[in-house]
C-alpha cells in the first residue's frame, strides 16, 4: 500500500475543523539580543540565524514567523532559541497539534503575500492569529496526533532527502573548487601532482589577457526586435533578441555591477554596456580554458571606481593568462583541452540545472511541495470552522 493510500484510509471518515491559530498557539513577539554574551544558543532573525547567544528565550519545539522582511521565511526550531523583533516565536497547545504539522501547514498558508503594511513588508498577530488550521479527528486527541504525525513523517521523508542533496551539492562544490584551482596553478612549487604529470616538464609562459583576446563593449538592446538570441547583461540573460553581436565561443566579463560574474557563451549573443565580451584567438587558447582561469583571477574584488563596481579593458588586459607549452600550439591545446574535460565534469555536477545536482534538488522540492499540498488537501474535504 502507497503512503497516500494508507493516509487516504486513515484520514477516512474522519472530521476535520479549521481551528483559528490563536486557539492552538501563542505567538510571541522577540526580543533585543545586544546585551547577551556570547555562547551557543542561535539567536534568529527573519532571514536566518544571525549569531549565537548565551541564553535562551524559548526551549521547546517552535515555528518562528517574520514580523518584517521576508514573510514567507519560516523556521521550525526544536532547541533553545532566542528571537529578535523582526520575527515571532510560537508557543504551541501540544495536545492539540505537532509542532511539524503546524510548521508544515504554514508553508502552505502563503504567508509570504500577507504584507500588511508599505515599505518593508510586515505582519501582525491580530492577522497571524485568524488564520485557520486544519485538525484533523479534534474529539479524539489521540487519533488526531496519529494523523498528523503520519503526515510529518511522510513530509520529513522528502526534506531530509531535499537536504541530503543540498549537503552533497556543497561537498561537491568545494571538490570543484579544490580542483579547479589545482588544474590552474601554476606557478612553480604550487601546482598540483595530475598538473605536474600533465605538463611532463614543458615551460609554462604567462601572457597579457590583451595578447590572447580582445575586449568588446556592448551596446544597447533597446532597437531589437523580439527573438532567440540570449540579451547578456552583468546580471546575465535580460531577454531575447532577434540578432547578435558575435556568433562565436566567447567569455563574458562584466563592466558595471558584480565584476566577478562570469559568463561562458558558445552560441550566437548579445550584450549589453555593462558587460564586455571577448573575441579569442583559438590558435593561442581554448575559450572554455580562458573562461575557467579567469574565474580563478579574482575578478570580483577588481573594482576600478567608488559607488557601483566598475572595471576597465586596460585594467583587463594586463592579466596575465598561464599557457602551457607556447612554442607548440597542437601540445598547449591539447594540455587545455584535457584540464577543460576535468573541470567540466565538476562543472555540470555542481552547477548544472538540466543534469546535475541542481537539477535533481529542484525536482525533489518540487516533489515534496506537491505532496505536501496533496497530503493537506485530504484535510480540505470537510470545512467546519471553529472561531
Amino acid at each position: 500500500m502507497s503512503e497516500l493510500s494508507y493516509l487516504e484510509k486513515l484520514l477516512e471518515g474522519v472530521e476535520v475543523e479549521w481551528v483559528r491559530l490563536g486557539n492552538v498557539a501563542r505567538i510571541k513577539n522577540g526580543k533585543d539580543h545586544k546585551s547577551l554574551g556570547e555562547g551557543n544558543f542561535p539567536v534568529y532573525g527573519s532571514g536566518g540565524i544571525m549569531r549565537y547567544a548565551d541564553t535562551y528565550a524559548y526551549d521547546k519545539p517552535s515555528v518562528l514567523i517574520p514580523r518584517k522582511g521576508s514573510l514567507g521565511n519560516l523556521f521550525f526550531v526544536d532547541a533553545p532559541f532566542w528571537t529578535v523583533d523582526t520575527i515571532f516565536y510560537t508557543i504551541i497547545d501540544e495536545t492539540q497539534i505537532r509542532p511539524k504539522y503546524f510548521y508544515y501547514f504554514l508553508t502552505t498558508a502563503g504567508l509570504g503575500n500577507m504584507n500588511q503594511a508599505g515599505g518593508v513588508p510586515s505582519q501582525t498577530q491580530s492577522v497571524l492569529n485568524e488564520i485557520k488550521i486544519p485538525i484533523p479527528c479534534p474529539n479524539n486527541p489521540e487519533k488526531s496526533l496519529a494523523i498528523q504525525s503520519e503526515i510529518v513523517r511522510i513530509l520529513d521523508k522528502f526534506t531530509a532527502l531535499t537536504a541530503e542533496l543540498t549537503a552533497e551539492l556543497t561537498a561537491r562544490k568545494k571538490q570543484y573548487n579544490y580542483y579547479r584551482d589545482q588544474l590552474l596553478s601554476f606557478e612553480e612549487g604550487n601546482r598540483g601532482s595530475y598538473l605536474e604529470k600533465l605538463l611532463d616538464g614543458v615551460e609554462v609562459e604567462w601572457i597579457r589577457l590583451g595578447n590572447v583576446a580582445r575586449i568588446k563593449n556592448g551596446k544597447d538592446h533597446k532597437s531589437l526586435g523580439e527573438g532567440n538570441v540570449p540579451v547578456y547583461g552583468s546580471g546575465g540573460i535580460m531577454r531575447y533578441a532577434d540578432t547578435y553581436a558575435y556568433d562565436k565561443a566567447s567569455v563574458l566579463i562584466p563592466r558595471k555591477g558584480s565584476l566577478g560574474n562570469l559568463f561562458f557563451v558558445d552560441a550566437p549573443f548579445w550584450t549589453v554596456d555593462t558587460i564586455f565580451y571577448t573575441i579569442i584567438d583559438e590558435t593561442q587558447i581554448r575559450p572554455k580554458y580562458f573562461y575557467y582561469f579567469l574565474t580563478t583571477a579574482g575578478l570580483g574584488n577588481m573594482n576600478q571606481a567608488g559607488g557601483v563596481p566598475s572595471q576597465t579593458q586596460s585594467v583587463l588586459n594586463e592579466i596575465k593568462i598561464p599557457i602551457p607549452c607556447p612554442n607548440n600550439p597542437e601540445k598547449s591545446l591539447a594540455i587545455q583541452t584535457e584540464i577543460i574535460r576535468i573541470l567540466d565534469k565538476f562543472d555540470t555536477l555542481t552547477h548544472s540545472i538540466s543534469e546535475g545536482l541542481p537539477r535533481e534538488i529542484e525536482l525533489r522540492q518540487k516533489q515534496y511541495e506537491y505532496y505536501r499540498d496533496l497530503l493537506f488537501s485530504f484535510l480540505k474535504h470537510e470545512t467546519t470552522v471553529v472561531n
